[in-house]
C-alpha cells in the first residue's frame, strides 16, 4: 500500500524542524571572543649630538661696487674698455675732453709765473727802499708800501699755485682710470654725447665678486643661539671662530658653496624682530652674481639630543605628538616638541625621555588608552652630524 503525498509532507516537515533544532542547539553554546591586541614596533630614542642648522633666504653682493662718473665737464672722447669685461685698477676707462682743461693748466703756470716775477720785483723794490730809508734819504711811508707790495706778490704767487693744482686736477678727472679690480657693465654714455654739465653723469660701474657677500635676516630666537654658538655671548666680542655657512643657487642641489659668517648686527630691529647677518664667499670664476636670491644653511647651535623617526610623529591641533607604550601595554599619547632632522630622524627637544618606548611602526593601528603587542626593536646608531661634509658640502637635511 503505497504513502498518501500528505503523509509524505508532513515528514518533511518533520526532518526540517529537527534540522532546525540542532542547529539552534549548536549556536547557542558559543560565546564571543575579542581579537588580540594589534602588534606595533616601537624603540627607544637615540641619544647623539646634533647641529641645528638655520635655513634662509639671502641675496648677494659685491664685496666692493663702484659708480664711474664724470667729474668734469666736455665731451666724451673715447671708451677704452670692452662692456662686460674684467678689469683692473689703474686701467683707462674714458677720455673727456682734456685739451680745454690743459689749457687751463698752461694759463694757470703763467700766472704761476708772473706773479713769481711780480714777487722777485717787489722784494727789489723793499730792499732799496731799506736802503734809502737807513741812509736818511727816504721816508718810512715808501718802506711800508714797498713793505706791502712784496706781501702782496707773496700772496698772488700762493692763489696762484692753488689755482694750478685744481686746474691739473681738472685735467686728471678727463682721464678716468678703474679704482678697483672688477667686471665693468656697458657703458651708460656714448662716445660724442656732453657729460658732467649739471651733474656728475654716471658712465658704467665696476663690481668686485670675488669673494662675495650673501646678506641675511635671523629671528630674535635664532640670533640668540647664534650669538650663543659663535662665542658672542659672554664675553661680547667677535674674537672666536667665525661659524660656517653654506649657500646654494637656485640651480644647486644641497648646499655645494661653504663659506663663514663674517658679520652679525649689533641689535634687533624692533619693528621686524630680527637682525642683519651676512656670509662671505668664494667665487672665482665669478659664477655667483650680485643681486641673486640664495638659500643659506646655517649651523644655529650643537648640542645632545633625542631621536625618532620622523615617521613616528603626529600632528593635532595641540601640535607633535608620538605614541608610548607603557609596560603594560597601554599606549599613551605624548605631546612634544620637536627640533631638526638628521639621517632621517627628528630631534625632539621636550616630551621624551630615553626610557620611554616609542611606535615607530604600526601607528595607525595604535590608539591612546588601548593595548596593543609591542615588538622591541633598536634604532640604528648614527654617527653624529658634522657641520660640513668631507667634499666641503653641508648636510642638506639638517634644516630647522
Amino acid at each position: 500500500m503505497s504513502e498518501s503525498p500528505t503523509h509524505r509532507h508532513a515528514g518533511r516537515r518533520r526532518v526540517v524542524l529537527a534540522a532546525m533544532a540542532a542547529l539552534l542547539a549548536s549556536c547557542g553554546g558559543n560565546t564571543y571572543a575579542p581579537p588580540p591586541p594589534p602588534e606595533v614596533t616601537v624603540a627607544q630614542p637615540v641619544e647623539r649630538d646634533v647641529t641645528t642648522y638655520l635655513d634662509v633666504t639671502g641675496q648677494t653682493r659685491a664685496i666692493e661696487s663702484v659708480e664711474i662718473r664724470a667729474r668734469v665737464k666736455g665731451m666724451l672722447e673715447s671708451m677704452q674698455f670692452t662692456p662686460g669685461s674684467n678689469v683692473t685698477q689703474g686701467d683707462l676707462l674714458f677720455v673727456i675732453e682734456p685739451d680745454l682743461y690743459q689749457a687751463r693748466v698752461d694759463q694757470a703756470q703763467a700766472d704761476l709765473d708772473s706773479a713769481q716775477a711780480r714777487l722777485q720785483s717787489a722784494e727789489e723794490q723793499f730792499s732799496i727802499a731799506q736802503a734809502v730809508f737807513a741812509k736818511k734819504a727816504g721816508s718810512r711811508t715808501d718802506v711800508v708800501q714797498k713793505q706791502q707790495a712784496r706781501d702782496e706778490a707773496r700772496a698772488a704767487i700762493e692763489q696762484s699755485k692753488a689755482t694750478l693744482v685744481a686746474a691739473e686736477l681738472d685735467l686728471s678727472y678727463t682721464h678716468i682710470y678703474a679704482p678697483i679690480n672688477g667686471r665693468i657693465d656697458r657703458n651708460l654714455v656714448d662716445v660724442g654725447n656732453l657729460v658732467g654739465a649739471d651733474e656728475s653723469t654716471l658712465l658704467a660701474s665696476i663690481v668686485r665678486q670675488n669673494p662675495i657677500y650673501a646678506y641675511f635676516q635671523v629671528s630674535e630666537r635664532d640670533a640668540l643661539e647664534y650669538r650663543a654658538l659663535s662665542g658672542h655671548g659672554e664675553k661680547g666680542n667677535g674674537d672666536s671662530e667665525p661659524a660656517p655657512a653654506y649657500m646654494a643657487l637656485a640651480t644647486d642641489q644641497g648646499f655645494p658653496h661653504a663659506g663663514r659668517v663674517d658679520y652679525a648686527g649689533n641689535k634687533i630691529d624692533p619693528s621686524t624682530g630680527t637682525f642683519e647677518a651676512r656670509a662671505v664667499f668664494s667665487n672665482p670664476d665669478g659664477v655667483i652674481l650680485p643681486g641673486l636670491f640664495v638659500r643659506l644653511h646655517v649651523p644655529v647651535s650643537h648640542g645632545p639630543g633625542l631621536l625618532i623617526p620622523d615617521d613616528a610623529l603626529g600632528s593635532d591641533q595641540g601640535g607633535r605628538y608620538a605614541l608610548v607604550v607603557g609596560e603594560d601595554g597601554t599606549v599613551q599619547h605624548r605631546t612634544v616638541e620637536v627640533g631638526t632632522v638628521s639621517d632621517g630622524l627628528r630631534m625632539v627637544q621636550k616630551g621624551l625621555t630615553p626610557q620611554d618606548w616609542v611606535v615607530i611602526v604600526g601607528v595607525q593601528r595604535a590608539r591612546p588608552g588601548t593595548k596593543v603587542t609591542p615588538k622591541r626593536t633598536e634604532l640604528p646608531p648614527a654617527e653624529t652630524a658634522e657641520m660640513a661634509q668631507p667634499d666641503g658640502q653641508a648636510p642638506e637635511a639638517n634644516a630647522k
